[in-house]
């Protein structure tokens, strides 16, 4: 019996021990996890709530919305349009690989191109697939619902006018940044400000409700471009329709307000379309009218006559004895097509006359002919601010020698662009006032600098008159019910060593209507080579067919009704 209670006795001991052993454990254990969670709640709780945040909340852009431009009768010329990007997360893709063959068809992509750019970017948390999706093509992605595959709200531009307006305009890089013409002058007005807020997402990456608002988005202003649509597509048709007629290589016409400097139509050839990314190549892209020079030719020329009026020594009926027909200055002898004997002012523009501009410009001091196309733009830019605007050549007078002066006189040994030359005869046009040039409508007056006196700018519009009458070199050039004063150019191109004799640029620059300038506008043709070359065969009829339409747009009253033939005039009946 003893034995069996000491068993017992020990049993119980044994008992005892290990429950106390197992409490002291669960106590332990019990310490342990409190100790454990106030480290968790007290002392690791910023880190760890970091952490969590990291892996649940994400910063994400609010695209803001590219201002829109318009012409000045708010057409739209440049909108934003919303559109999606496809991208993923490289490292969490990778994990659902064998997705791939559905988000490849999604995409109209192949899907071993896609499986290499994933591949090749597992370092990476960020990765474009494709960008600037319709909304109805990137939802059919999203409906995939594919682990590390996301959707990019985002805004795309889109141009109304196409390749009309596409030089003007210019267009934006695939991140909406302005890269050309009127989009890259202005971007500062016209980009926004993008915004950000924080949003939830789950494991996936899936959206789960906004957390807050960090930054709201700033939309971009909106840019009223000074362009007139209407015009610019009645210059664009007639531009391209001679292109192709005449076998040019290329061609521009800028038509500028005279009254406010304001650039109505800008078009050049060959073009482009800016919603076709494929076409943005800077052969096609670059705006002719503002950054390429050429040798203006004969259209210099009543620049010369306004030196000439300007001095003093010659009024408008001067007479200049151009027999026999030719003038040797140096080595180099200068011709007219025929002799053409004594004549006044208005001939020698009228049959262009290269003996009588050469007379007239030796007999000027050539700091006075050089004060004078400086003071009208050339050999400096406009000032429009246009992206690439080139500012021409026109060296100093100090640097001329007589042979250079006689050259000069009738276009060569200076450079200019067509949107140079147009605001120069819309100078003259304005009466000797120089407006500055703008791509922005204007509302309101625009102050001006006076460069030449309002007797000299009317006289030399009387005096262009004649180029368009009978038995001038612009004939062609003449707009029913308006007189047109303007200025035949042909010059041989330039090469490296001297210049070309069968390739040329045909000039044609004019004002309209005569008796009040409105419009000065100036056709550039670049190596016409259907037969005709000379400007007023080749430029004068484009500059015909643009005004006519551009007069009767604006609302610009005739100034020559007597000389309309009878079979255009249209009697009105009053009665009811």
């Amino acid at each position: 019996m003893k034995a069996r209670s000491g068993e017992q006795d020990g049993r119980l001991k044994a008992y005892r021990w290990r429950s106390a052993l197992v409490l002291c454990l669960v106590l332990l254990g019990a310490a342990l996890l409190a100790a454990r969670a106030v480290e968790l709640q007290l002392v690791d709780h910023g880190f760890l709530l970091k952490q969590g945040d990291e892996r649940a909340l994400r910063v994400v852009t609010i695209a803001a919305h590219r201002g829109e431009i318009t012409d000045r009768n708010d057409e739209p010329l440049a909108i934003s349009t919303p559109v999606d990007s496809v991208w993923v997360n490289p490292q969490v893709i990778h994990d659902n690989i064998d997705e791939l063959p559905a988000l490849a068809r999604a995409l109209n992509e192949d899907e071993q191109s896609i499986a290499r750019r994933i591949t090749s970017n597992l370092q990476r948390e960020f990765l474009y697939l494709e960008r600037h999706m319709p909304p109805a093509e990137a939802a059919a992605v999203k409906s995939l619902n594919i682990p590390g595959v996301y959707l990019m709200r985002e805004y795309q531009r889109y141009y109304p006018a196409g390749e009309v307006a596409g030089h003007v305009v210019g267009f934006t890089t695939i991140d909406d940044r302005g890269q050309e013409g009127l989009e890259l002058s202005y971007d500062q007005l016209l980009n926004g400000r993008d915004g950000a807020k924080r949003v939830l997402q789950d494991m996936y990456g899936h959206y789960v409700q906004d957390v807050d608002s960090i930054r709201a988005p700033r939309p971009g202003g909106d840019l009223v471009a000074s362009i007139d649509l209407r015009i610019q597509y009645l210059a664009y048709r007639a531009l391209k329709a001679a292109i192709v007629q005449d076998k040019a290589r290329a061609g521009s016409v800028t038509v500028i307000d005279c009254d406010t400097g304001e650039v109505l139509a800008m078009v050049d050839q060959p073009s482009y379309n800016p919603n076709d990314r494929d076409q943005l190549k800077a052969r096609l892209y670059r705006n002719r009218a503002a950054t390429d020079i050429f040798e203006p030719g004969s259209s210099i020329k009543p620049f010369i006559i306004a030196a000439a009026l300007k001095s003093g020594q010659y009024r408008a009926d001067s007479v200049i004895d151009t027999s026999p027909g030719f003038l040797k200055v140096g080595d180099k002898v200068f011709e007219d097509e025929h002799d053409l004997g004594p004549i006044d002012l208005a001939t020698l523009l009228a049959k262009s006359s290269n003996v009588g501009a050469a007379k007239v410009a030796l007999s000027l001091p050539p700091e006075l002919i050089w004060q004078t196309l400086t003071s009208l733009g050339f050999g400096q830019v406009t000032g429009s601010d246009f992206p690439g605007e080139s500012a021409g050549i026109l060296t100093n007078y100090t640097h001329w020698r007589p042979i250079g002066i006689a050259t000069l006189s009738h276009g060569y040994g200076l450079s200019v662009t067509p949107l140079q030359l147009a605001h120069a005869y819309a100078t003259i046009g304005a009466g000797g006032v120089e407006h500055p040039i703008s791509f922005v409508r204007v509302d309101g007056p625009v102050a001006g600098q006076r460069v030449l006196s309002r007797h000299v700018a009317h006289s030399l519009v009387r005096l262009m008159e004649q180029v368009i009458a009978t038995g001038g070199t612009g004939t062609r050039a003449a707009v029913v019910g308006y007189k047109v004063a303007g200025k035949t150019g042909t010059a041989w191109k330039s090469y490296a060593g001297g210049y070309s004799t069968n390739k040329y640029m045909a000039v044609f620059a004019g004002l309209v209507p005569a008796t009040h300038p409105k419009l000065a506008t100036v056709v550039v043709i670049d190596e016409p080579s259907a037969g005709e070359y000379y400007g007023g065969e080749v430029a004068a009829p484009v500059f015909s067919n643009v005004m006519s339409g551009a007069l009767r747009l604006m609302d610009v009253p005739p100034d020559d009704l007597e000389n309309v033939p009878a079979t255009r005039l249209v009697r009105v009946n009053d009665t009811p």
